[in-house]
């Protein structure tokens, strides 16, 4: 890709980011997401193959019909109370408004687009798509969590913690499964919005995390497939073991990172006496746990037989991967932070 179009669509990203959470004014905040959507699709297409054309027709048909129909939801909420803030909503734009931002975050039931767009995509694209995308949409359902419907969250939460465990089972391509597990976590954080919005943004950071740590070791390996992964122990033996260790993360073991927001959230919601739902999603969730832990037992139980030649690749090839040992190490040991963090 051109390194200025390529620089032109990660500032518009940075841009149309950072407009949605410094505004306070619908229009400005609806303008943010347009940017947003519209400087991922460049990325999306820098492979001239139609799988990625598809996939970047379909994201934004997806995220046009929700901006229209947030756009749609602020303009009848300006007519019925003649404000344009946050604060200012009545019932009807408010369901309509929670629907389209959950639209954009990828929720299940609206959810069929994550998938297939993800797996039409580059890994690089793909890490894009499943953290920084999710920013705007997250910020402004936590700034209207007060207002917020409690049955449609616990409904689209549960939903989406059985699609994303459910769905993610059958499938054998790498970028599909972390739709999936990306759809799941969504669902726990959505969950408990009404309850503790700052559970919720907490969920959120730990989750950007670990999914920015998995698609990282996944792109340093260049793996894409299941078939692939057995393979990666014998080019990179020490990031094969951290990706199996995020794995474990993303599923919610301890006492790794991800164990922190399940155990917070399973805590709050008996607090809140809905203990019948934190047991439901419990047991929900160890659908995602199978092929999670499936996963981790390829990259370490199994080694393909035809590549015993290339087992001092790793310790030859001399490379920098910062960034990626960075988001490893943050995805696999910030549970005993947690309560710091939570405090701050």
């Amino acid at each position: 890709m051109n390194p200025l179009a390529l620089t032109i669509s990660l500032s518009s990203l940075a841009v149309g980011t950072t407009v949605t959470l410094s505004s306070y004014h619908w229009m400005l905040a609806w303008i943010g997401l347009e940017i947003n959507t519209l400087a991922i699709i460049p990325l999306m297409t820098k492979t001239p193959h139609p799988r990625a054309i598809e996939a970047a027709t379909k994201y934004f048909l997806t995220q046009a019909a929700a901006s229209a129909l947030i756009l749609f939801s602020c303009l009848i909420n300006a007519w019925q109370t003649g404000e344009w803030n946050f604060i200012s909503l009545t019932d009807l734009p408010m369901g309509t408004l929670s629907i389209a931002l959950m639209m954009k975050l990828g929720l299940a039931p609206l959810h069929f687009w994550m998938p297939e767009v993800l797996q039409g995509i580059s890994l690089s694209t793909g890490l894009i798509l499943s953290t920084w995308q999710k920013i705007a949409p997250m910020s402004l359902l936590l700034q209207i969590s007060h207002l917020v419907n409690l049955d449609l969250t616990i409904a689209l939460g549960l939903t989406s913690i059985l699609i994303g465990g459910w769905g993610g089972i059958g499938q054998t391509q790498l970028r599909k499964i972390m739709a999936f597990s990306s759809i799941g976590h969504l669902g726990w954080i959505v969950i408990v919005l009404k309850f503790s919005p700052l559970l919720s943004f907490f969920n959120f950071l730990l989750y950007f995390i670990m999914t920015a740590a998995m698609f990282m070791s996944l792109t340093v390996t260049s793996t894409t497939k299941m078939s692939q992964i057995s393979a990666s122990w014998s080019k990179n033996p020490a990031l094969s073991a951290i990706t199996m260790l995020i794995m474990l993360s993303l599923a919610g073991l301890p006492p790794l990172t991800g164990f922190a927001p399940k155990l917070m959230i399973t805590l709050e919601l008996v607090k809140q006496n809905a203990t019948l739902l934190a047991a439901v999603i419990m047991l929900i969730s160890l659908l995602a746990l199978f092929f999670y832990l499936r996963l981790a037992y390829i990259i370490t139980l199994t080694l393909s037989p035809n590549t015993p030649n290339s087992l001092l690749i790793w310790r030859t090839t001399p490379k920098s991967h910062s960034p990626t040992a960075i988001m490893s190490t943050l995805a696999l040991i910030l549970l005993p932070l947690t309560p710091t963090i939570l405090l701050i």
